[in-house]
């Protein structure tokens, strides 16, 4: 898909003194009363962020680990000074009286069901990214979300780095020259939990936990925190800590979907311990532009450590680098040395939650930074190079039709069937 046209209006080639966005004041004397499905490790991160912005009053929190709830309750009263009520199920959180939005803090397999069932009552949602676990479920989701016109932000808060921004800036300018070729990536080393199959936590219902995913036997490695890196519930390493990478190099370049996918990898060293790559390169491929992604969860990661975590704009003029709070010039000129800019971002968390808020508030989609239609197309992206590495073959995608060309067996992938008693939504 070829760029929309990108308007800049900031000054050419600033690097220095960039002024930092002041996040938005929200008013205090009216709060928002809102609901938090989900009350683990970052439901409590994205609700701690919006306490901190302001204007805000947690009623209602729901999670299917008892101890979990209990501790995101005593946490809740002590920064707020008011308990909210607690819930095992979802649905009776939607059905609290005076609830006003509600915070999508669950894994991706409950992303679809918790967020259209927001929608029917009409609520403004903040979801965690991914979107979906799979992409038919992010198509069902926009549809929900169109139907009720509700106000909707995923996420992806790496929007709001400031090194980020600059990098865009950079580019945008012109002082790459054309920019052809992207290489995104993130080595590191997991620490991966316990893999013995044994009894979940008595406070844990691990069949509700489970939910429309395979139910598999619990074993610490797939279950709190650790899901990410097991198929069945976070689809590995590129869907669930890549995708931001994948998501801001759209946001800098202006780029849609890919018409291409190809991916190679394995389990080369983390066998037994985890069910997705632990080694994976891949192309998504646009019409000017092609987007690599690399990952490696053993070794030592990239020659230079800096490297680990970031993102490579390859121009005509320059390579640019760019990472959460750096970034890195390297222009094609003689005996050019490497710039280096160290550029702080205040919480994106709090900014991007703030972004949400004052939508809310001003009944305003203006406000948003990352609407649904957007995460939509980051989501698909890393779970469409993820079919091509399951596949082993060439993803051609028709983003007209949002399908699959020509590939019985990767498009079956689009869609995967739900468990037991939970039916999948319609698109």
């Amino acid at each position: 898909m070829k760029r929309r046209q990108f308007i800049e209006t900031a000054g050419k080639g600033t690097l220095a003194g960039f002024a930092s966005i002041m996040m938005p004041a929200l008013g205090r004397e009216t709060k928002l009363r809102v609901g938090l499905i989900g009350a683990g490790w970052y439901g409590m991160v994205i609700t701690e962020a919006a306490l901190a912005v302001g204007g805000v009053e947690v009623i209602g929190v729901c999670d299917v680990d008892e101890q979990h709830l209990t501790e995101s309750l005593d946490k809740l009263e002590q920064l707020q000074g008011k308990r909210p009520k607690g819930y095992k199920e979802y649905e009776e959180l939607l059905n609290q009286k005076d609830l006003q939005a509600v915070f999508i803090g669950t894994m991706p397999h409950w992303h679809a069901l918790q967020f259209i069932a927001a929608c029917e009552k009409g609520l403004p949602i903040y979801c965690e990214k991914p979107l979906s676990y799979d992409v038919q479920e992010g198509l069902a989701m926009i549809k929900a979300a169109k139907n009720a016109g509700n106000i909707v932000q995923i996420g992806f808060q790496r929007r709001q780095s400031e090194a980020f921004k600059r990098v865009k800036e950079f580019i945008a300018n012109g002082d790459a020259g054309e920019v052809s070729m992207v290489e995104a990536q993130i080595h590191y080393n997991p620490s991966i939990p316990d893999t013995t199959i044994q009894s979940p936590p008595q406070s844990l219902d691990w069949e509700m936990w489970c939910g429309p995913a395979p139910k598999l036997e619990f074993r610490p490695s797939i279950g709190h925190k650790s899901w990410r890196l097991e198929k069945a519930y976070g689809n590995g390493h590129l869907v669930d800590w890549g995708i931001h990478h994948i998501d801001i190099t759209r946001v800098i370049l202006d780029l849609e979907m890919p018409h291409t996918f190809n991916a190679k990898g394995g389990l080369l060293k983390l066998q037994n311990q985890i069910t997705t790559p632990d080694t994976l390169d891949a192309a998504m491929i646009f019409d000017d532009v092609t987007l690599k992604w690399s990952h490696r969860l053993w070794g030592t990661g990239a020659f230079d450590k800096r490297f680990n975590n970031g993102i490579f704009f390859y121009g005509e003029k320059a390579t640019v680098f760019g990472s959460d709070n750096k970034m890195m010039v390297m222009s094609n000129a003689k005996d050019a040395s490497i710039q280096e800019f160290e550029i702080p971002t205040p919480d994106t968390r709090e900014r991007h939650m703030a972004d949400f808020l004052n939508a809310v508030k001003h009944s305003d989609k203006g406000y948003l930074s990352c609407p649904i239609s957007d995460a939509y197309q980051s989501t698909a992206m890393v779970q469409l190079a993820t079919i091509a590495y399951q596949t082993g073959s060439e993803i051609k995608w028709d983003q007209d039709t949002n399908t699959i060309l020509g590939n019985a067996e990767a498009s079956l992938q689009l869609a995967r069937p739900y468990r037991g008693k939970y039916a999948r939504p319609s698109m």
